[in-house]
C-alpha cells in the first residue's frame, strides 16, 4: 500500500514539473514586454473604428494615404457597439514663405504696407469761436496740391505724442517775463508723460537750457532755471551822467580819471529767427513718428538775427514742423495783427520787425498767435496750444513725381462757417534709395 502511494506521488511530481517546463517554453503573447533600452517600441496599432482612408497632411495641406489591414486587429463584441470618432477636419496652412519669421525668436512678424513718399498734413478745424470741431471723416476733407486734388491714402484723428521745443524770449520787458514765469507750472502740466520737451531761451544769443526729456524732474529743473532770468528794463541804456558807467562827474569832468572813458552800449538784438532755426534743426533729429512742434513765448520782436526768415521757414516746411506762439506784452494787444503790417523803413534797422512771428505760425499751420495779457489767460493758452497740436486730423497722400521746388497745399472742408488751419506748403525730401 505504501509502495503504491509513493509511486503515485512521484508520478504527480513528474507531471507538475513537466507542466512548469512547458509554460516557460511557451510564454503568453498577450502580455506586452517591458520597454527595452536596446530594442525600439513597435509602432502603435490603429484604433478600432478609425478612418483608414486618406487624411490631410497638416504640414502641406495635401492628403496622404495611411494603409492598414483591419482584418489583423482582433475585435470584441463590446467594441462593435462603440461608434467610431468623427474624422479630423481638413487643415489649411499658409503657403510657405508668405509670413516672415524673426530669425532669433521664431515669432511671426507682420508688416504694414506704407508709402515712402507719403506727405502728411496735420489739420485743425474750428468754428467761428475758435472751438475745435471733432468727428469729421475722410470724405469731409480734400487736399489740393498745386491746384490739383489729391487722393487721400491716410487719415486719422488719433492724438499724437509730441516732440516739442519751447522757446522763451528773455529779451522782452521784465514785467512781461515775470508774468510768464508765474505760469510755468501750468505749462509743464500741459504736456503728457509720452511727450518729450526741450527748453531754449534767446535774447541777443540762443541757449539750450535742457535737451529733449520727458515730463519729470529734469523738465522741472529747467523751468525753475527760467524763473531766475531777468528781462530788459524799460527805457534806453544809460551811457553818461551821474548814473552812467564812468563814475561821478563834477563840472562836466570825470573825477580822478585822466581821460574820459568811451562807453559803447551793447548792441540790442532779439534773434527770433536764430532761435527758431536752432530748435528746428534739433527737432529734425527726433523720431519722425512724433508730431514736431515749436512753441514760442515772446513779444514778437525780431532784430539782428544771422538767419533769414526765408531760410528758416524752408527748414520748418521741409521737416514738417509746426510753430505755435503765445504773444505777450506788445504782441498781446488787440490790434497787434493790424500793427504788424505797418513798416517804417527808417526805424526797421533800429527796432527790427514785429510781423515775423505771425508769419511762421500761419505758414506752418499753427493757427494764430495767441495774445494774452493776464496770468489766467496765459495758462489757458498753454492748454489750447498744446491740445491743438496733439489732437489734429492727419491727412496723407502720395504727391506727384518729381524732386525739388516748393509745393503749395490747400486743405478744404465740406462744412460751412469753419476755419481750417494747415501748412501752406512743403519742400519734398529726396526719395530714399
Amino acid at each position: 500500500m505504501t509502495t503504491k502511494i509513493s509511486a503515485a506521488l512521484i508520478l504527480f511530481l513528474i507531471l507538475l514539473l513537466a507542466g512548469s517546463l512547458t509554460a516557460q517554453q511557451n510564454p503568453d503573447n498577450s502580455i506586452p514586454d517591458a520597454p527595452s533600452a536596446t530594442r525600439p517600441l513597435p509602432p502603435p496599432s490603429p484604433r478600432p473604428g478609425a478612418d483608414n482612408g486618406s487624411q490631410p497632411d497638416a504640414s502641406t495641406g495635401e492628403s496622404s494615404s495611411v494603409n492598414s489591414n483591419s482584418s489583423d486587429i482582433p475585435r470584441s463584441d463590446s467594441d462593435s457597439s462603440v461608434p467610431p470618432p468623427p474624422p479630423m477636419p481638413p487643415i489649411k496652412t499658409v503657403p510657405a514663405g508668405s509670413v516672415p519669421k524673426d530669425a532669433d525668436t521664431g515669432e511671426t512678424i507682420y508688416t504694414i504696407k506704407g508709402y515712402s513718399t507719403l506727405v502728411l498734413v496735420p489739420v485743425t478745424v474750428t468754428d467761428r469761436d475758435g472751438r475745435m470741431i471733432g468727428g469729421l471723416r475722410p470724405d469731409d476733407f480734400y487736399v489740393l496740391e498745386g491746384g490739383k486734388r489729391q487722393t487721400l491714402k491716410f487719415f486719422t484723428s488719433d492724438p499724437y505724442a509730441l516732440s516739442a521745443a519751447v522757446i522763451f524770449d528773455t529779451g522782452m520787458p521784465d514785467v512781461g517775463l515775470k508774468k510768464v514765469q508765474d505760469t510755468l507750472s501750468a505749462l509743464q502740466g500741459a504736456f503728457s508723460q509720452f511727450d518729450e520737451v526741450a527748453i531754449y531761451s534767446y535774447s541777443s544769443t540762443v541757449s539750450q537750457i535742457e535737451d529733449f526729456t520727458t515730463a519729470g524732474q529734469p523738465l522741472t529743473a529747467a523751468l525753475n532755471e527760467v524763473k531766475s532770468f531777468k528781462g530788459e528794463n524799460n527805457g534806453p541804456p544809460v551811457v553818461s551822467g551821474p548814473l552812467g558807467p564812468g563814475g561821478p562827474i563834477i563840472n562836466g569832468n570825470q573825477v580822478d580819471v585822466p581821460a574820459p572813458p568811451v562807453y559803447t552800449p551793447p548792441r540790442e538784438a532779439h534773434v527770433l529767427n536764430d532761435a527758431i532755426l536752432r530748435a528746428a534743426r534739433d527737432l529734425s533729429k527726433r523720431d519722425p513718428t512724433r508730431r514736431r512742434i515749436i512753441f514760442i513765448i515772446s513779444d514778437g520782436r525780431e532784430l539782428n538775427s544771422t538767419a533769414s526768415y526765408k531760410d528758416t521757414l524752408k527748414v520748418l516746411q521741409t521737416q514738417n514742423i509746426t510753430v505755435y506762439a503765445l504773444g505777450v506784452e506788445g504782441a498781446a494787444i488787440p490790434i497787434y495783427d493790424r500793427l504788424q503790417r505797418i513798416h517804417l523803413p527808417k526805424t526797421t534797422k533800429l527796432l527790427g520787425y514785429s510781423d515775423i512771428l505771425p508769419k511762421y505760425v500761419t505758414a506752418t499751420g499753427g493757427g494764430t498767435v495767441l495774445g494774452e495779457m493776464t496770468q489766467a489767460s496765459i495758462e489757458r493758452a498753454y492748454n489750447e496750444a498744446i491740445g491743438s497740436a496733439r489732437n489734429r486730423y492727419t491727412l496723407g497722400y502720395s504727391p506727384r513725381a518729381g524732386i525739388g521746388g516748393y509745393r503749395e497745399i490747400e486743405v478744404r472742408v465740406k462744412l460751412p462757417n469753419v476755419k481750417v488751419y494747415a501748412k501752406a506748403g512743403y519742400y519734398p525730401l529726396p526719395t530714399p534709395q
